[in-house]
This record gives structure tokens, sequence and C-alpha cells, in this order.
């Protein structure tokens, strides 16, 4: 198994063990749902009540590795622990608490990434929440690859439902355009692909390409 796998199974059942939510996000459930890519972190959504934070935070801190001196204060700021396993693989645990992590988790379903590897990922169109959310370069790269791939299998009203939520936070108005824009541009792509000529390959032999054998 390689270290990225053995570190995420390791953190997904500590958590596990101990009662708390979670699932897979970012490159490994590309991994899943979209184009693979290179990927060196685990990412991953927790669910914890509001107020308990600190107890989590700080058993997260006492299991793993910090991977800043100030991890413990960064992760109450900005609601992610910074971690890293003894084997040195980075760990990013979002602490979720809003309606759509909740959601995304227990809409989450388990994967096998490579033999004994079986992780729980945040299903496709969560995945295309989030990276559309994120927005970064890296992320609409991820987002037209999972749209490509799963064209046609997604449920379209629920990403637009949860986009619509998101686009009502300040500076995220152009959340809805900014997949709608993917979309339209894998619908393009899907019809350009099927209305390619499926019949069978020309005889080259009739053009004198390829010499006639005799018989």
């Amino acid at each position: 198994m390689t270290r990225l796998y053995a570190a995420a199974r390791e953190i997904v059942e500590w958590l596990t063990h101990r009662g708390v939510p979670t699932c897979i996000i970012g490159g490994l459930a590309v991994q899943r749902w979209g184009e693979p890519r290179l990927t060196r972190d685990v990412d991953l959504t927790v669910l914890v009540d509001l107020g308990r934070e600190e107890e989590l935070v700080d058993a997260l801190l006492a299991r793993f590795h910090g991977r800043r001196r100030d991890a413990r204060s960064f992760a109450l700021r900005y609601r992610v622990v910074l971690l890293q396993t003894r084997s040195g693989v980075p760990l990013d645990v979002a602490l979720g608490a809003t309606g759509f992590e909740e959601t995304s988790i227990a809409r989450s379903s388990r994967h096998e990434f490579e033999p004994g590897c079986e992780l729980p990922t945040c299903s496709a169109e969560d995945l295309i929440v989030h990276k559309t959310v994120a927005g970064r370069a890296r992320d609409l790269d991820d987002l037209i690859g999972v749209v490509n791939r799963q064209h046609g299998k997604l449920d379209l009203a629920y990403v637009r439902r949860w986009l619509a939520a998101f686009a009502e936070v300040d500076g995220m108005s152009d959340v809805r355009e900014r997949f709608e824009s993917v979309l339209r541009s894998a619908v393009a792509t899907a019809r350009r692909r099927d209305s390619q000529p499926t019949g069978p390959r020309p005889d080259l032999r009739v053009r004198g390409l390829i010499p006639r054998t005799r018989a």
C-alpha cells in the first residue's frame, strides 16, 4: 500500500473509531470521480458540533504532528487542522459544521482505491460544489475533469441548489456561472464526440494505400 493511501486509511480509521463523521475530499476524491492527478496530501472534512472544536483539534494534534507551530490557534481560527503523519504525508482536516458539509458526509460512499484500501469519499456532486466554491486554478481543472467524466450521471438540481445557497455569501456571487460555464463546455464536448462517425473503417486497399495480396 502506498504511503498516501496508508495515511488516508490511518486517519479515517482514527476518526471513525472516535465516532467522528468524515469523508475524503480533494485529490483522492478526484481520482475516483474525475481525471486522476498527482496528489501528495489527504484532504478530509469532518463534522464537529459548534463549541466542541477545541476538543477535536487537541485530540488530532496529540495523535498527529502539526505542520505549523501555531497549528492549534490556526485551526480554531480558520477551521482547518494542518497535520502530518509520521511517514510525512500531509493531512488537511476541515472542521465542518454547515448543512452542506453534514449532507456531503451523509451522502459519501466507500471506494476501493487499491486492494485492502477502501475509503469514504464525497459524491461526485459534492466534489463539484467543493471545487466550484474553492475556485483556484487547480480546482477548476479538477472541476472540468469531474464534469466531463461524469457527464450524464450527475444530479444537476442538487449541485445548483447548493451553489445557489453559496452564491448568497459575500464574494461568492459568481459560483453558479463558474459551474454553468464548465457544464456548457462539457455538453458541447459530448455532442462533438457523439457526432463522430462510428461506421466501419474504410478499406484502404481501394485507394491503393495497402497493396492487395494475391489469392
